[in-house]
């Protein structure tokens, strides 16, 4: 998604990691930072630490319910930090429903694109 609104436009395939712009928006997440770098790193790191997790709570959702509340949580904390990519996965998660076949390219598409997003974070130098 290029313009960072979060919107789902289609859905989604295993390979669906945008390798043409970075995983973060940076601009975005620096207006609630004020740019202000090591907070920046601080909650990109709290973000790459979390949504793993969330990922498998998702993963592991055995009802509609818990399957909307993590990919909800995803796409809301993926947002946040402007990891756009993600978010677009998470809504189109959120959207599609547990129901298989989505569900297994739902959950493999957001753990390649979480892996690219993290890595990226783990890149990122501490002072710019």
């Amino acid at each position: 998604m290029a313009d960072g609104s979060g919107r789902a436009n289609g859905g989604v395939e295993s390979s669906s990691v945008d390798t043409g712009a970075a995983p973060i928006d940076h601009r975005h997440l620096g207006r609630y930072t004020l740019g202000n770098r090591a907070l920046e790193i601080e909650v990109l790191q709290l973000f790459a630490g979390q949504a793993p997790l969330t990922l498998a709570e998702l993963a592991a959702a055995t009802t509609e319910k818990a399957w909307h509340i993590a990919a909800h949580t995803l796409k809301g904390s993926a947002r946040a930090v402007g990891a756009w990519e993600v978010a677009r996965i998470a809504e189109v998660a959120e959207r599609d429903g547990p129901a298989e076949p989505q569900r297994s390219q739902s959950i493999a598409s957001l753990e390649a694109c979480i892996a690219v997003t993290n890595s990226y974070i783990d890149g990122l130098p501490a002072e710019a």
